[in-house]
């Protein structure tokens, strides 16, 4: 009796084995979904983490397709978790940015500005853009997921990619040019040559700060070449000449940037998007919620 106790103890732990090693080889694939559904790090590992203990918990003799069972899991966990969080994203204070994901050579499926104007889709949209058009899925795999009919999904894929469109880049930056351009944006904001940075600017260029309410930015984005001249002009006043120290060029979601040290002891990445040869676009993440990852 005590014998055949142990041999189904045994099994059990092989079992858990099995199933955990099928895991770990789909965890970056699941981490990518969640990021993308909702822009926090730390809220795509929780969600990462929850469908590995559902799985964990699962019939896995009932499972045809770990990866299938897996991404179906996490993305209908994202969904109640962006329907959950709805009045925080409402009531944010200032401009809403994601967090920063920097690495050596950025992605460029889905850049900053295209997950700001996911933002703005439904997430049943949101979801079937992403499982269809970035990570290729086929609209019967995304109907089993969003437990909608494939002609439902091809709809809502069709109204976010309608959406989305404008937030694609329609000339890619090389990305040794773009790197450049970010390097040669540090400088010139931080030592003062303004005449230099205002000729690295489109005429309509913005800036979106995001603090969080924690860490000082402006509350709205700032527009036009001259504001975003002006800013950083009041902050060499404020703060004098070289008040950041870079600590990296990399790619911030996509864009050509950088992280620095700022006087007040705290990380912030920068973003550039990039048009035509300019900056169009700078995207500063100040909120330190959003930078522990970088630490």
């Amino acid at each position: 009796m005590g014998d055949s106790g142990l041999d189904r103890a045994k099994l059990d732990g092989a079992g858990l084995d099995v199933a955990a090693a099928a895991f770990v080889p789909l965890r970056p694939k699941l981490t990518r979904i969640a990021y993308r559904m909702l822009g926090s790090v730390s809220d795509a590992e929780d969600i990462v983490q929850e469908a590995f203990i559902r799985w964990m918990k699962a019939d896995r003799a009932e499972v045809r397709s770990p990866e299938a069972f897996l991404c179906r899991t996490a993305t209908r966990l994202c969904l109640d978790h962006l329907r959950a969080v709805r009045r925080l994203r409402e009531e944010y204070v200032g401009p809403w940015l994601p967090d920063p994901i920097v690495e050596e050579d950025g992605e460029e499926d889905v850049t900053l500005p295209l997950m700001l104007v996911m933002e703005r889709l439904s997430p049943l949209e949101r979801a079937a853009f992403l499982l269809h058009d970035v990570f290729g899925a086929p609209f019967e795999e995304v109907a089993t997921i969003l437990q909608r009919d494939p002609a439902a999904c091809r709809q809502l894929a069709a109204r976010a990619r309608t959406r989305v469109r404008d937030a694609r880049p329609r000339f890619a930056v090389e990305k040794k040019h773009g790197v450049e351009l970010a390097e040669a944006f540090f400088a010139a904001s931080r030592s003062g040559d303004m005449q230099a940075l205002g000729t690295m600017l489109s005429a309509d260029v913005s800036i979106h700060a995001d603090g969080g309410g924690k860490r000082p930015t402006a509350l709205v984005p700032i527009q036009g070449r001259d504001a975003v001249l002006d800013l950083f002009r009041q902050v060499i006043d404020r703060l004098g000449l070289g008040f950041s120290t870079l600590v990296r060029l990399a790619f911030v979601n996509g864009l050509p940037g950088f992280v620095t040290l700022e006087p007040d002891g705290h990380l912030q990445t920068t973003a550039l998007d990039i048009e035509d040869g300019r900056i169009a676009a700078i995207y500063v993440m100040r909120n330190p919620d959003k930078l522990r990852h970088l630490q």
